[in-house]
Order: structure tokens, then C-alpha cells, then sequence
């Protein structure tokens, strides 16, 4: 029997749903996985929790960008947040989490938090087997990805992995993948052709995309313009009648599944800085003029762009067109964007993430509560989680056999623990009580023990610190 992979993804936004998608296609490259399937678990929910979770969060990063600002700051603290889902959330879960029962896969991984949440409730409650990944989809790490349970951490870029295992998640869980993105093409732009701009106008949206265009006709470079709005049909007709004088040079499109190509053909990409359009512009090589940013994790992303190089920002539409035709005219400036894109591109991080998983532990990490609130307090104190003292100190329980992580807890919980367990000096043993047993160990004891032994009577662990 081959591995069962089962992607979870939450469609707010496409983004989320295009990392599930390339996982899906690099699962076809690899002969030990027999099945796999996409879940959208929004779309198993009721209709009014999808409308606010998906068109509500638009409405109000266009109508009062910066309350989804200070919502993003707010809930960028790990572990802010610690306990099961909330009952509304919970009862609309229902309906995914027979799904989940239903495929009975041997792996499962998340490109979106919700899921990730629901899929450590079920680890935790030794209601999931399977091996189980957290794919982050923006190039900055977010606090409301972490998770109390789960198999491998996947972000964006270096940064991100140092700042978790700072914050005391240990090094053999996370892994700087990038961010999983469809096949590149093999397409390049024609040798002497006029250089094609691509503007996402979809993902810009309304008015502002309206004005992107509008600064696209006033360039004077000697350039083609290809405008993508997406399943965005008004919008779609809009541009249409706006640049109906200039078909030469102007080509409108909606929806296509032809966006590999079109990147590889481009020279400059402009639209806004979502994780999945910055991830592929950087796989294909392909520069970015970055326009009007949701704040938040839109600006970020647009922040390490512009810091790799690879990247301009137009902080004002009226200024696009200018901009532009400056970057086009510098004597090499494109081909050092170009270079810098190349550099900062993963194409193969869906691949790397499916290898890191199934061949990966086979025993989940958990973070117990106690030790949530201390990885939160490293964070608010802006210190290294190995550097806390007294009751605030994590240690790590450390499976001898495979050398890898089970959990991370207070050094204060292992006395307790010892007693109920097992073990002595540097060891705790964890070990399958009987029923009336099990009942008498606190909830926390029970869900730590229960979802790293899995199958197994009992595991010998070795207590570690953390790596500083």
C-alpha cells in the first residue's frame, strides 16, 4: 500500500488552493504515493462562515485596510491564542473532519491555518494516524500558523525557520521549503521581441485596476501589455473598452490556465504582492512591479522582494507608468532583477516538501500548553526561548531511535510527568496505562502521551535542552 495524501487548503483568496494544487501535481511524480486528494474545507462548510471568512476579509482589507493591519500585528504572537476551536468553527469543521475520516490518509498537509488547527485537534484527540504538515504561504511567518501538534513546519525562507526555532520550535521540524508552486515553463521571451509587461488586474481589483491600466497606456517604452483579470468578467470589459484603440499593442484576458507561460514570456510583472503570485514570478525569474498591497502580510512579502533586489514598489498609481518606463530605460537594471528573481525562486519546494514529510518522523511534535505560553513569552520579551529561565525554561523529549523532537514542554512538567510515566535522570518513559489509568492522568499528560505513541505501548524518551 502506497501513501494516502490528503491536502487541506481554505479558499480565501486563490492562493491558498494554488500551493494545494502544485502539491497535488508533484504527488504524481512520486511512484509511493496511490492516492491523493484536494480539500477545500470552506467548501464543505456552511455558506454564511465561507462568505466571512473569504469575501468578508476582502471587503475589509478594500474598506478599512488598516483594522486588517492591526488584526494581522494582533494575531502575529505565537500561541496568542491557545485552546480548542470555537464552537462556531468547530460545528462547521464537522463536515471536513468526516472527509478526513473517510479518505483514512497516511499523510496530510495544510496550506492554510484553519485546517492546520482542525488537524492538530485531531492528532492531539488520537483521532488521526497520519504523518501531517503546516505549508506557510506568505514569505513572513505568521503567528496564527503554529499549531500545537504536527509532523513538519514548512515556510518561505531562511528567516522564517530562525525565527521559529529562536522562539524555541525545534530545528528537525522546520524546514525553509519556499512557497509550492505549479511547473515553470520552458517558454522565454523571443529574442529581439518588444518586452511584454503582464498585469494582474484581477488580483489588484475594481478601480485601482482600472488606473494600473490607464498608467500601462501613458508608457512610452516600446513594449506589448498583456492585462489577466481573472474570473473578474466587469472588470474583464472594462479593460477591454478602455484599451480598444490599442489592440497592438494591448491583449486582455480572463481567466487562463496559461500563467506558466505568461511568466516565462514576460520581462516585468506588475500586481499586487500575494505569496503565491510573488513565489511563481520568482520561480519563473520574472521581476515585479508591486502595486497596492493588502497590509499585513502583503506589504512583508513585498518587503523581502525589495530587499532581494527583485523587486519595485509603486506606492501611488499615479506614478506607475513613470516608474516604469525609469526601470526599463537603465542600461542592465532589468537583467539584474532578472537575476535576483532566479536567485530567490524555489520551483521545486512543492517536491521538497512532500520528500521532508513522507520520509520524515513518523511520531508528531507536541508543544504542551505550558510550553506554549513560554514560546508566547519569548516573543513578547524578544528573547530567545533557550535563554528563559525558571518556570519559564523548555526542555525538549527527544525520541532516541529516529533522533528527532516529540515534544517540547516546562521543564517544571517533567517531575509531574516522571511520576505518572516513568523514568529517571536524563529519561521519561511514556507508556499506554490501562483505561482507568489513563482517566485518573490530567487531560494535558493524555494528550501528549496519546498522540506520540500512536500504536505503540510505550517510548523511552531523553530529556534535552534547547539548542541555543
Amino acid at each position: 500500500m502506497g501513501e494516502r495524501v490528503l491536502i487541506l487548503s481554505a479558499g480565501v483568496g486563490s492562493g491558498h488552493n494554488s500551493a494545494a494544487e502544485a502539491l497535488r501535481l508533484a504527488c504524481a511524480e512520486r511512484p509511493d504515493v496511490d492516492e491523493v486528494r484536494v480539500l477545500d474545507v470552506l467548501q464543505v462548510s456552511s455558506l454564511l462562515y465561507r462568505d466571512l471568512l473569504s469575501k468578508g476579509y476582502f471587503r475589509l482589507a478594500e474598506g478599512v485596510p488598516w483594522l486588517v493591519e492591526w488584526g494581522y500585528d494582533v494575531s502575529d504572537q505565537p500561541f496568542r491564542r491557545r485552546g480548542p476551536i470555537d464552537p462556531w468553527t468547530r460545528a462547521n469543521a464537522l463536515p471536513a473532519v468526516r472527509e478526513i475520516r473517510r479518505f483514512a490518509p497516511t499523510a496530510v498537509i495544510c496550506t492554510h491555518f484553519l485546517p492546520a488547527q482542525l488537524v492538530a485537534g485531531l492528532l492531539l484527540r488520537g483521532a488521526l494516524s497520519a504523518r501531517t504538515a503546516v505549508v506557510t504561504t506568505d514569505y513572513d511567518y505568521q503567528g496564527l500558523w503554529l499549531v500545537s501538534a504536527f509532523h513538519r513546519f514548512f515556510v518561505a525562507r531562511e528567516e522564517g525557520r530562525v525565527q521559529l526555532t529562536t522562539l524555541g520550535l525545534p530545528p528537525d521540524r522546520v524546514t525553509a521549503a519556499g512557497i509550492p508552486v505549479r511547473p515553470v515553463a520552458d517558454a522565454s521571451p523571443e529574442p529581439g521581441a518588444r518586452p511584454m509587461l503582464l498585469v494582474s488586474a484581477g488580483a489588484s481589483g475594481g478601480e485601482y485596476a482600472v488606473a494600473v491600466v490607464r498608467q500601462a497606456m501613458r508608457l512610452r517604452a516600446d513594449c506589448d501589455v498583456t492585462v489577466v483579470c481573472g474570473r473578474n468578467d466587469e472588470l474583464r470589459r472594462d479593460v477591454e473598452r478602455l484599451t480598444a484603440s490599442r489592440r497592438d499593442r494591448f491583449r486582455v484576458l480572463g481567466y487562463t490556465d496559461a500563467m506558466p507561460r505568461l511568466l516565462r514570456e514576460a520581462a516585468l510583472f506588475v500586481g499586487k504582492p500575494g505569496g503565491l503570485s510573488a513565489s511563481e514570478c520568482m520561480a519563473a525569474g520574472l521581476p515585479m512591479v508591486l502595486v497596492n498591497p493588502i497590509p499585513g502580510q502583503e506589504v512583508r512579502n513585498g518587503d523581502y522582494l525589495l530587499e532581494q533586489g527583485a523587486a519595485v514598489r509603486c506606492n501611488t498609481a499615479a506614478t506607475i507608468g513613470w516608474k516604469i518606463d525609469r526601470l526599463l530605460a537603465e542600461p542592465g537594471r532589468l537583467q539584474r532583477m532578472r537575476a535576483a528573481a532566479s536567485a530567490t525562486g524555489r520551483p521545486r519546494a512543492a517536491q521538497q516538501v512532500l520528500s521532508g514529510l513522507l520520509e520524515g518522523p513518523r511520531r508528531p511534535l507536541v508543544v504542551t500548553r505550558d510550553a506554549q505560553k513560554s514560546v508566547l513569552a519569548a516573543s513578547e520579551q524578544r528573547v530567545a526561548a533557550a535563554d528563559l529561565t525558571g518556570p519559564l525554561a523548555l526542555v525538549r523529549l527527544v525520541d532516541p531511535e529516529s533522533a528527532g523532537t516529540v515534544a517540547l514542554l516546562r521543564r517544571t512538567e517533567l517531575d509531574d510527568l516522571r511520576k505518572r510515566s516513568g523514568g529517571r535522570g536524563d529519561e521519561v518513559v511514556l507508556q499506554r496505562s490501562s483505561n482507568r489509568l489513563l482517566a485518573r492522568l490530567p487531560w494535558e499528560a493524555q494528550r501528549l502521551q496519546g498522540s506520540i505513541l500512536g500504536g505503540d505501548v510505550s517510548l523511552t524518551t531523553t530529556v534535552e535542552p534547547l539548542e541555543p
